[in-house]
């Protein structure tokens, strides 16, 4: 695989957003990422950016003025509101959320405009469950999609958003199904949060779900059968990608068994598919992953690949 600078874009912003002491998706997991690819060397390699905030403009691409005015009213207002028994809207919950988003616009312009191979955005809160009216599963602007919405913006017309977060990017599919300039290609523990039922009407959803206790050559298989041939015929411009990794065997919010070789496998695949397609243009955004240890070391493995020569001793 050619070798590509490598942007990491993040802001300091992103680790005021609290939900309470005991939520899983926490400071904790940007700290832990940072700490790993510094004592590993890693973070020497990357070209360092800082999040923009996303603009009004961007978030109304893909989501409806209703719900982007009900998260400004709620930043302005400075409470802890509860949206969902898993979603909560502290005082610096918009900041956050606004870097968070800001973060796949400037990554797209990064990769776009050729300054970038991969741009990886280390950032929270997550963003694939928020659909188009309703913020909920941690999330509260749907990061990767506002990322597409900018890509279409600038004249794209054929977007693949690779999603391998444990869970389903239902917020995704609400705001792209049947949008056939953008394609969500998905793998996922079947059943469980959030219960995607499926959409079988829109075929720019390839969803392959997995039954729990899968392996990596389980989720290998699903990526070479299905994934694969799809990207091949679909021939996208730019390749988006929803980095959740709580399908690590050791992380506790559900019951996949995937290792951090099939990390680094899966960040090989998306950079040879890019550079066979779009040269090398990948925009990846931090979803899940909430054992923060095996977190921080599965990111670690997704780089190495887009590393190349770069990799370090």
């Amino acid at each position: 695989m050619t070798y590509r600078p490598l942007a990491w874009i993040s802001h300091p912003d992103c680790l005021r957003h609290e939900m309470g002491a005991l939520h899983p998706e926490s400071p904790l997991r940007l700290h832990a990422i940072t700490d790993r690819l510094r004592i590993s060397g890693v973070y020497d390699f990357l070209q360092q950016h800082e999040a923009p905030l996303a603009t009004v403009e961007a978030l109304l691409r893909v989501h409806g003025a209703a719900h982007v005015e009900q998260q400004f009213q709620l930043g302005a207002a400075g409470k802890t509101v509860a949206l969902d028994a898993d979603t909560v809207h502290g005082q610096h919950t918009l900041a956050a959320a606004l870097r968070a988003a800001g973060a796949g616009v400037l990554g797209v312009d990064l990769v776009l405009d050729g300054k970038a191979g991969l741009a990886f955005c280390a950032v929270r809160p997550p963003g694939h469950h928020c659909e188009r009216d309703r913020a909920m599963g941690f999330c509260f602007f749907n990061n990767i999609a506002v990322a597409a919405g900018h890509a279409l913006a600038r004249g794209l017309r054929r977007i693949a958003i690779l999603d391998f977060d444990v869970h389903y990017g239902n917020g995704t599919a609400d705001i792209f199904k049947n949008d056939d300039r953008v394609w969500l290609f998905s793998t996922y523990q079947d059943p469980l949060y959030p219960h995607w039922a499926g959409a079988p009407e829109a075929r720019n959803l390839i969803d392959v779900p997995l039954p729990a206790y899968s392996d990596g050559k389980a989720f290998r298989q699903a990526v070479s059968e299905h994934w694969l041939p799809a990207l091949q015929r679909l021939q996208p411009e730019l390749i988006l990608v929803s980095a959740g990794f709580d399908a690590h065997a050791q992380d506790p919010l559900a019951d996949l068994r995937l290792g951090f070789e099939d990390f680094r496998w899966l960040g090989g695949v998306i950079g040879g598919v890019a550079e066979s397609c779009c040269p090398g243009r990948v925009v990846a955004s931090l979803e899940g992953g909430y054992e923060v240890h095996v977190l921080a070391r599965s990111v670690e493995a997704f780089l190495l690949p887009f590393l190349g020569d770069e990799l370090p001793a």
